[in-house]
């Protein structure tokens, strides 16, 4: 080979290597997140304007780490549809070149945006949805699932029950994929300790009457009466379990999916003795409590739910993850969130495995009396924590490609 030939092709390397380099760069050092939310719909209160506020405060300390770097914020109201938060995902990727989508309630509004964000250059962190499809056989590289998902919520609180001989379970299930899979999960981890499932009834999502539906768990006698339900229904079936008298009547009631602004909407006389599994509680630390104050005062005296923490969490080690990987490539960012641990004083450490499930400790909860309670938002008393490497769905068990490849 000749001279000229052999510094042609060394010229093109150093060419190709700057190209590479230049690619890895942030943009003119300016990072896009956008909050895909419900700012005006019934999970308004526990992701919405909350999560807004949650995503400002994780780009406010994130400044002070990294002060070069310019961190926009907007938002968005998918209004609770799939095809309307696919439609603003892909205007965000396309128009806007949002470089990470966040939050994002509602696991089929989720499922659409995840589609939508597969194979682009923007990241989906998501902290608002539930189900463990996002992670499972549907998972993606551009994808990391913040605060909990479905295996995680059922399996939390079905197994301390269980271990504390509460073996007998009547599902109320909202009839829909997501409930589904809340029964499904929990009724597997029921039947594995050799407990019973005595009867389940499936209600129509927005039920304002559930009087049936609590007359036949009541009938059944279990020990363990389940909420397979979210917001409003939740709410509702709480209030309306109260006024039966099911916990009165030596009954548990488990909510497998409840915020901290459900227990303020039933209140503490109805709500009294409830277990419900959440990732994160405002009052555990000084760390939480301190970022609670900073939350609250914004958001009028608010204490910020699981799923705003999240995604404060998630946002964080997004943009310290982009700052260490020099880039706003969605995957590069993500599989960058995958190497580094994670750090905050919400979560604690933990870490993103290799299906983009965040992994740290999830809590078993009782609602306080109202005697117990020393004030607003004053809630929740820790009954059990649940360790990180038992609290969410065994990697090998999500069926995710990328765990194949690896």
């Amino acid at each position: 080979m000749s001279r000229h030939i052999k510094r042609a092709l060394a010229g093109a390397a150093v060419m190709l290597l700057a190209a590479s380099a230049a690619q890895a760069e942030i943009s003119n050092n300016i990072l896009k997140v956008g909050v895909l939310t419900d700012l005006s719909g019934f999970a308004a209160d526990s992701t919405g304007p909350g999560s807004v506020v949650a995503a400002k405060l994780a780009v406010e300390d994130f400044k002070a780490e990294k002060p070069g770097l310019t961190v926009e914020v907007i938002q968005a109201d998918h209004q609770n549809k799939p095809d309307i938060g696919a439609a603003l995902a892909r205007r965000w990727l396309d128009v806007d070149k949002v470089d990470a989508i966040l939050d994002v309630p509602f696991s089929s509004v989720a499922l659409a945006v995840q589609e939508t964000v597969r194979g682009s250059k923007a990241a989906f962190v998501a902290s608002g949805p539930g189900t463990a499809v996002l992670t499972g056989e549907k998972c993606s590289a551009n994808t990391v699932h913040w605060t909990y998902d479905t295996w995680a919520l059922a399996h939390g609180t079905a197994l301390a029950l269980l271990r504390a001989k509460k073996d007998s379970w009547f599902f109320v299930t909202a009839d829909y994929a997501f409930g589904h899979a809340l029964e499904s999960d929990a009724a597997a981890v029921v039947k594995a300790e050799g407990g019973k499932v005595l009867g389940t009834v499936r209600h129509p999502t927005g039920t304002s009457d559930f009087s049936s539906f609590l007359l036949q768990a009541q009938a059944s006698k279990a020990k363990v009466v389940a909420l397979a339900n979210a917001v409003g229904d939740t709410i509702n079936s709480v209030k309306q379990a109260n006024e039966f008298g099911l916990t009165a009547g030596g009954q548990y009631l488990a909510a497998l999916l409840m915020q901290l602004t459900d227990v303020n909407a039933i209140g503490l006389n109805s709500a009294k003795g409830l277990y419900l599994t959440e990732g994160f509680y405002w009052d555990m630390n000084d760390g939480t409590r301190k970022f609670a104050d900073r939350f609250a005062a914004q958001m009028n005296g608010k204490r910020p739910t699981a799923n705003q923490a999240g995604v404060y969490a998630g946002t964080l080690h997004y943009l310290r993850a982009a700052a260490a990987a020099n880039s706003n490539d969605g995957q590069v960012v993500v599989a960058k969130m995958k190497e580094m641990p994670s750090k905050d004083p919400l979560f604690g450490e933990g870490e993103v495995r290799a299906d983009g499930r965040h992994i740290h400790n999830m809590y078993l909860f009782q609602v306080k009396t109202p005697a117990e309670s020393k004030g607003p938002w004053d809630y929740y008393k820790l009954i059990q924590t649940i360790p990180a490497a038992e609290a969410f769905r065994p990697l090998a068990e999500g069926g995710c490609p990328l765990v194949a490849k690896k």
